[in-house]
């Protein structure tokens, strides 16, 4: 039993007992007055006696009396067809704020004017309607249980599909066969974390709200947003201390707006924070197929120079399908677990190999052959009327040119006769030249080891075809490189 209804039932009890009393105190008046009683003449003489007046009260609160009820009536009646009218869709009644108490009284002494005029600021008019209670305490009317539960479902597709409700209320969510499609999702609860329920009541009708408003009331706290137009001389920060915000919250409150956004006066911008009345928990699934990264394993290899690499193994990414459960309140995503990791496919390493090998810049003093095979096209020694300074060598395996000894290279480029050439000191007091190359890949100040490509053999410069004219020269002086190579 609501209170209304027990305050109305305790009016009507009261009025019966004031109404019992009256009788009974003016009975024993008229006994007084008269000196005498009998049963005739009280019947005969009461209806004309007596006089019944009413007694108005607006809860607890007493209003006055009157000796019309007639009036009284018409009053709420109009009052109500006013309210019908304007509140076609409601149903409506006015004046049940309104107790009425009957009294039998010998004179009638009442302000009828008075008592009236306070009638008509007391009348309240309700309408039959929902209310929507959070944690017990009533926040938000709607028509009735239908918009009730409409309010619910439309809060709930704020943050869900209508098709993942409908699964969730059919129970179909823990049916379905397994995720297995990247990014695929499906909702698999969605709860208020408050109390929320409904109930019947009685209220103004211009407080009752559409589903639509209610939904809104309950996210935001609120029915109306509060702007404030900039001003001249305003700041961000101004503005924000002003509204008791941090610059933080007015930033976040009006996107596309930065720190360095410049202001218009006039601008409108959105002061109000939103303090929903109700959390929408949702959980959902989400199945990801995602990549595992390859290690990148780097070797060293002794054998090989300093400086120099090469790949032994290209990487390749895993694969791995994993299911997440994703929990979200009013939209904002507040815990990622992973339920379960399948690895579909290993990763393969890649593996890059580094030489370690430090060339030295003396040479050994031992000499080796500077191409791949071929033989002793033309000796050191007198030739053509002139002195041949070196030995030529052609028809090698490949044109590859390589290094006789460790040493630094000291020139590289064309040089006359001599086409393109290379000149190799061994800081030993020996020196080697390498003549007549299609191609030179050393640069001078390089270390180059051993057996170790400079260029490529060709017939630049005064040449009668593809050879190599290698020249050795000690101290300074010519040495004929047979005497040498090994």
């Amino acid at each position: 039993m609501s209170l209304r209804e027990k305050r109305t039932g305790e009016r009507r009890s009261f009025s019966r007992s004031l109404k019992d009393h009256s009788v009974k105190i003016t009975f024993v008046a008229t006994l007084l007055i008269a000196g005498t009683f009998t049963p005739d003449s009280a019947s005969a003489d009461s209806k004309d006696s007596f006089k019944e007046i009413y007694h108005l009260y607006n809860g607890d609160e007493y209003i006055g009396a009157v000796s019309d009820r007639d009036t009284v009536d018409g009053m709420i009646e109009k009052k109500k067809q006013d309210a019908s009218n304007q509140y076609k869709e409601f149903k409506v009644d006015a004046g049940s704020n309104i107790t009425i108490i009957p009294e039998q009284v010998f004179t009638v002494a009442v302000n009828e004017t008075e008592t009236i005029e306070k009638l008509a600021s007391s009348l309240v008019v309700e309408a039959e309607a929902h209310a929507l209670l959070v944690n017990g305490k009533a926040v938000a009317y709607v028509k009735d249980a239908s918009d009730y539960e409409k309010a619910i479902n439309l809060l709930k597709l704020r943050y869900v599909s209508q098709q993942d409700l409908d699964a969730l209320n059919k129970g179909a969510a823990t049916e379905l066969v397994p995720l297995n499609q990247n990014n695929q999702t499906r909702v698999t609860e969605i709860s208020l974390k408050e109390t929320v329920a409904g109930e019947e009541a009685k209220v103004d009708p211009s407080k009752i709200l559409t589903p639509e408003q209610a939904v809104e009331l309950l996210l935001s706290g609120t029915l109306e947003k509060e702007t404030y137009k900039v001003q001249q001389g305003d700041v961000l920060g101004s503005i924000a201390s002003a509204h008791n915000l941090s610059l933080k919250e007015l930033l976040a409150l009006n996107p596309g707006l930065t720190e360095t956004s410049l202001l218009k006066i006039g601008q409108p911008l959105n002061v109000t924070v939103e303090k929903p009345l109700v959390t929408v928990k949702v959980v959902l699934e989400k199945f990801k197929v995602e990549t595992i990264d390859f290690k990148k394993i780097t070797e060293k290899d002794a054998t090989m120079l300093k400086g120099e690499s090469k790949v032994k193994q290209e990487g390749k990414a895993g694969q791995k399908d994993v299911l997440y459960t994703i929990t979200s309140e009013n939209g904002v995503r507040t815990d990622k677990q992973v339920t379960t990791e399948v690895v579909t496919a290993e990763p393969v390493d890649y593996i890059n190999v580094i030489g370690t090998k430090v060339i030295p810049s003396r040479g050994t003093g031992t000499f080796s052959w500077p191409t791949v095979g071929g033989y002793i096209s033309s000796h050191m020694g007198a030739r053509w009327g002139t002195q041949h300074r070196g030995i030529d060598i052609a028809r090698p395996s490949n044109y590859t040119i390589k290094a006789s000894d460790n040493g630094v290279v000291t020139f590289t480029g064309w040089d006359g006769t001599y086409g393109n050439k290379i000149v190799i000191n061994h800081n030993n007091g020996y020196e080697t030249i390498y003549a007549h190359l299609s191609s030179i890949t050393v640069s001078v100040g390089q270390v180059v080891g051993q057996g170790s490509k400079i260029g490529v053999m060709g017939s630049t410069g005064n040449s009668t075809g593809t050879h190599l004219h290698f020249e050795v020269h000690k101290n300074g002086s010519l040495v004929n490189p047979l005497s040498l190579l090994r």
